[in-house]
């Protein structure tokens, strides 16, 4: 079993790298899609119990955000990876320029979560760590490195 929790500000293109890499193996477990926090808790207990594979596709920018899905996932025995967008915030306001209607988030909003940020690190409890970069419309996937 495997738990996915996406980490990364808006517009850093997880939604798109979800719908090419987990969308025939993973359930989607979004805010941006289910919109309140007592039906994620529903669909996310309901991946847990039948121990279906899932992908937190959220901005997840601190560690205690995080921390809710690691601990709920580590107690069902699912392995858990996190993927980390690793994006600018001219490269995002960018991307998020061309979203139309709810997808449009205020560039305020995105300004605010990269603040909040906090890069994602194997100690929170993941057992890998994978960095993302959206170039060229490619996705570049590589292994965290415990090297500085």
């Amino acid at each position: 079993m495997e738990a996915i929790i996406f980490c990364g500000i808006q517009a850093s293109g997880k939604s798109t790298f979800y719908k090419e890499h987990f969308f025939n193996s993973h359930a989607r477990i979004s805010l941006d899609l289910l919109n309140t926090r007592n039906r994620e808790d529903i669909f996310l207990h309901a991946c847990l119990n039948t121990q279906m594979p899932f992908v937190v596709d959220n901005t997840n920018p601190t560690r205690n955000e995080r921390q809710k899905y690691i601990a709920l996932a580590k107690h069902r025995h699912y392995t858990v990876k996190c993927y980390y967008f690793q994006t600018g915030l001219q490269d995002a306001l960018s991307r998020n320029n061309t979203r139309h209607g709810k997808a449009l988030i205020p560039e305020f909003g995105i300004k605010a979560t990269l603040r909040r940020f906090e890069t994602p690190e194997l100690i929170e409890g993941f057992d890998a760590i994978y960095y993302v970069r959206l170039e060229n419309n490619s996705y570049s996937i590589q292994n965290y490195s415990h090297e500085i």
